[in-house]
């Protein structure tokens, strides 16, 4: 074994796909962020925690309207994404910048990313870690996939402008209903 910084513990230990937060400030204003620390909490209902960090734009909305939209890429969109992740939305128009398009929510003011193959709206049902942690409890609300995009592959960010794809599927039995 060999000592690895803690500074790169993170690039383990990522939970899952990058995916896109989007938020509506409440004077009218859509942003989108990338994101990757994330993890389900429970099934039913379905809740997410996520982190959105303090020097995040989407966190003042965020925290303003306690709701948003988790839009999950397809590993197509991995030059957009990467994009919306380096730039700000405090003086950039996020959706423009990368040709993202917003659609209209059904539960939330926060957009739907169209080009992605699934959507989550959800709202802020626990806060009490956000203070210390940036970490926000969401409730999943409505969720939406696109069956134009059967099968679609993720991408994973493993640090320093490093991403792993999706591979083979495996399946073993499952004795958990």
């Amino acid at each position: 074994m060999k000592e690895l910084p803690l500074a790169e513990v993170y690039r383990l230990i990522e939970p899952g796909p990058v995916v896109l937060l989007t938020t509506r400030s409440k004077r009218g204003r859509a942003n989108v962020m990338a994101m990757s620390w994330h993890m389900m909490v429970q099934i039913a209902p379905p809740t997410i925690a996520c982190i959105v960090s303090s020097g995040d734009f989407s966190l003042f909305a965020l925290r303003q309207t306690r709701e948003c939209v988790i839009a999950v890429p397809p590993v197509g969109l991995a030059d957009k994404v990467v994009k919306v992740g380096n730039c700000s939305g405090r003086d950039t128009d996020k959706f423009a910048t990368a040709w993202l398009t917003p659609l209209p929510a059904e539960r939330v003011s926060a957009p739907l990313v169209a080009e992605c193959f699934a959507n989550l709206e959800c709202r802020v049902v626990d806060t009490r870690m956000a203070n210390r942690y940036n970490l926000f409890v969401l409730e999943v609300l409505k969720a939406w996939i696109d069956p134009a995009q059967p099968k679609p592959k993720t991408i994973h960010h493993v640090g320093n402008g490093a991403f792993t794809v999706d591979g083979e599927v495996i399946h073993f039995e499952s004795r958990i209903p």
